[in-house]
């Protein structure tokens, strides 16, 4: 079963620490979803005829877009791929965009997931953010989703803030399970280069991030959420039984996916390719059917490395069965080995089929599995 993801370049703000693509203009936001359309057309053939089990509207922020808009973008796909009549439909959303009308639209169009930017339920973190939403907002949109059917809620949260105290961030954790949140999706926060947040830290005008303080956060949100009864099923993703993304689990299984719009990427099992994330190159290339982008094909090695990376992040953790598949009895047994030590100062679950993380494993994820690469 494939997935398509279509990003949605655009936001009503700039958030301090985000480095995604995206533009803050939306001037050109009706030639985008016209390219956007003319690229599903284009690349109809990509996922060689699967059925699509998973769609997923991301960005960016795709609640900025119109009913009209989204249904246009529905109509095109299901026109040109064969959607499963049960496919997971998701839609990410700003609390701010959220209203009864959009949310009962959304629902009559199929989209039956919401995956909202909550990222903090304190006024003065989403202040520091510069967030477009308040405290108030984030509550209500939840509310208001549960009240017009939308109840496969995903949040975003953030923990690691120089403002955010444990005592807050246990608040934001009980806060969401309390709402009868699904999914969270919890990210330490991280200073990337060229965003506001590192020119403010930079500048002295806020404090850096605490290593230790997110490490610590991070503990505490796998042990409170545990006793909650959610599944910690990727390192940065819990769900209640039933609820993980099918999206999401799709990359990390390897699967093919199709990704449209600037920046985006795509993956048919031997191929990766990604989209130049340059809104104005997108749209003049959609007229001519040119669509900038690149392209790589994946050696042996970069597949077998890309599964170890993805897998010791997921719950079911690494099948080795599967590396000897992919690269052979004795790179099977380097990777037992190099797991060995691991195992031994309490970061891996070693045992005869494979190996998972422990709990400070998931400190140290890609650490780890760039210590077994080929």
């Amino acid at each position: 079963m494939a997935g398509i993801y279509l990003h949605i370049p655009f936001c009503k703000q700039a958030c301090t620490y985000c480095n995604f693509h995206f533009t803050t203009s939306l001037r050109y936001k009706d030639e985008m979803v016209e390219a956007l359309i003319s690229e599903v057309k284009a690349e109809k053939d990509y996922l060689g005829g699967e059925p699509v089990n998973t769609l997923y509207f991301g960005g960016g922020t795709p609640s900025l877009l119109s009913l009209a808009d989204c249904a246009a973008l529905l109509e095109a796909i299901q026109k040109y791929y064969p959607l499963a009549p049960d496919a997971e439909i998701t839609l990410e959303a700003n609390p701010d965009d959220i209203d009864s009308v959009k949310l009962q639209g959304w629902k009559a169009l199929g989209i039956n997931r919401l995956s909202i930017g909550v990222q903090s339920f304190f006024e003065e973190e989403l202040r520091w953010m510069n967030r477009a939403h308040n405290a108030r907002q984030a509550l209500e949109c939840i509310e208001w989703s549960h009240q017009f059917g939308l109840t496969n809620l995903s949040i975003d949260l953030i923990y690691g803030s120089p403002l955010l105290t444990d005592e807050m961030w246990k608040q934001n954790v009980d806060r969401a399970s309390s709402l009868g949140i699904t999914h969270l999706s919890c990210y330490a926060l991280t200073v990337e280069e060229k965003t506001p947040l590192q020119k403010f830290i930079h500048t002295k005008k806020t404090n850096d991030v605490n290593p230790d303080r997110q490490a610590s956060q991070f503990l505490l949100l796998m042990q409170w959420l545990r006793e909650k009864g959610y599944e910690h099923y990727e390192v940065s993703n819990f769900a209640l039984p039933g609820f993980r993304s099918r999206h999401n689990s799709s990359y990390w299984k390897g699967e093919k996916y199709l990704g449209l719009g600037p920046s985006a990427h795509s993956f048919n099992g031997a191929e990766r390719r990604w989209n130049a994330p340059n809104n104005q190159a997108y749209i003049a290339g959609s007229k001519e059917g040119l669509f900038p982008r690149e392209k790589e094909l994946l050696t042996a090695v970069q597949q077998l490395n890309e599964y170890i990376m993805i897998s010791l992040r997921t719950k079911e953790g690494l099948d080795l069965s599967r590396v000897e598949k992919m690269g052979g009895e004795p790179e099977k047994q380097r990777v037992v080995s190099a797991l060995q030590k691991f195992s031994n100062s309490g970061l891996v679950h070693l045992h005869q089929s494979g190996a998972s993380l422990t709990d400070e494993g998931m400190l140290m994820a890609d650490g780890i599995a760039s210590d077994l690469f080929f």
